[in-house]
């Protein structure tokens, strides 16, 4: 019996591994758009899984933690303006915003949330997650730094570089098969990181001057109400995106993970994962979709298995070489990757306007989108006691507050 019981956990350690090198390329990807360590990113999401199981221990679902995109474009903003220790005091706050969401679901339900936070707003908002600093991504593309003030590689090689990464990626999410269909993004980068060596600019004397093993860069939070204000409304789109997570391992799974441990202990372990997460200097934590996909391949539904990949996050952390390699990538790759990626999430801010059948005639919708879409990427900035209101943030409280203000359209015809 004892040697069925190891050979089973030998099983579940091999296939945990694998769903680690399913989430791998999106999970090292967020800390190396945004200026974040990849060894950290590591660290934070196998701690992050393990904080989400302890929360939900009686009933744990076969999801796996790790870097959200939701939070790429306002962490390169907020490290450009705040510093990385500024920026994780907003995202700290930010994990502590699901932890209240998770409070109010508990003492008013579940439907509190969507009256609150209904598709009119939540589709622009993550709309403009992905628009407002999509010029990032074509800075990064064309061989620039992020601001486009210096460029880093010629023109016509960048281009070259960063237009392999995206056809790759484009080919294998539109015609990968098995796990390929899984790692479009890995795929993508891994074909724009040959190209770049054949142009000559991968240098990789960090590689050969990093020690095997290296303590991840962790970096505390310094209290910023600047950041803390910018960032926390933009956690909005990953808190109702949480719930859709929770709906579709619930599919796979065929079991109710809403209902048990339901979605008051789910929202409080993604937010106190975030939490824990960005106090060490690790992006936000969010469920994975490409895990869920794989969970979906091997019918391994044994939450067991997540706990191992968490287990390899953490270990993979202390090898300095690994951080190393990462930090390799030329920017014109992370470009291409970004083009695709930013659009990806403006998309689903229209897909969540189609789903929910948002009548975008409606003068009322039209108004409450028209609004968050402008104030948000047209720089509209409010100063109030000293404390700046401004992009993404700014569009969410915007949406919210006319959301919950302006009167219901009573009879509509169209025009």
């Amino acid at each position: 019996m004892q040697k069925t019981d190891y050979r089973f956990r030998l099983k579940d350690s091999i296939i945990g591994f694998q769903f680690l090198f399913v989430a791998f390329g999106a999970l090292v990807l967020v800390p190396i758009l945004t200026g974040l360590d990849p060894n950290v990113a590591l660290f934070t999401a196998g701690l992050g899984t393990l904080v989400f199981q302890l929360v939900n221990r009686k009933t744990v679902p076969p999801i796996f933690l790790a870097s959200s995109f939701a939070f790429i474009a306002p962490i390169i903003y907020g490290v450009k303006t705040w510093g990385i220790a500024g920026t994780m005091s907003g995202l700290v706050a930010a994990g502590l915003f699901y932890v209240v969401l998770s409070l109010i679901v508990r003492v008013r339900g579940s439907d509190f949330l969507h009256k609150i936070l209904p598709a009119v707003v939540v589709g622009p908002v993550i709309m403009i997650i992905g628009l407002i600093l999509s010029p990032v991504a074509v800075n990064m593309a064309m061989g620039k730094t992020g601001d486009g003030s210096l460029e880093l590689v010629p023109l016509q090689s960048a281009l070259t570089i960063s237009f392999s990464a995206l056809i790759v990626t484009l080919l294998v999410t539109l015609l990968g098969k098995g796990v390929f269909r899984l790692l479009p993004i890995l795929c993508g980068v891994i074909a724009g990181y040959f190209v770049a060596m054949g142009f000559g600019i991968v240098s990789f004397d960090a590689v050969a001057n990093a020690p095997w093993f290296a303590m991840p860069t962790f970096v505390f939070p310094e209290f910023n109400m600047e950041a803390i204000i910018y960032i926390v409304p933009i956690a909005i789109a990953p808190a109702v995106e949480h719930i859709g997570d929770m709906l579709a391992i619930s599919n796979v799974t065929k079991k109710n993970y809403l209902e048990e441990p339901g979605l008051k202990n789910t929202l409080l372990g993604d937010g106190l994962a975030t939490s824990v997460a960005s106090f060490l200097g690790g992006p936000p934590n969010t469920t994975y979709s490409e895990v869920t996909g794989a969970v979906t391949i091997t019918k391994a539904y044994n939450p067991a298995i997540m706990t191992w990949a968490a287990i390899f996050a953490i270990l993979l952390a202390f090898v300095g070489k690994l951080g190393a390699f990462l930090s390799t990538i030329p920017s014109p790759v992370m470009g291409g990757i970004l083009l695709l990626l930013f659009g990806i999430i403006a998309s689903i801010g229209i897909e969540t306007l189609i789903k929910e059948k948002v009548d975008m005639a409606d003068p009322r919708n039209m108004i409450i989108v028209s609004i968050i879409l402008v104030f948000a990427i047209g720089g509209m900035k409010f100063d109030l006691g000293g404390v700046a209101f401004s992009g993404i943030g700014l569009g969410a409280i915007v949406g919210i507050f006319l959301n919950l203000v302006l009167p219901k359209t009573r009879h509509f015809d169209g025009y």
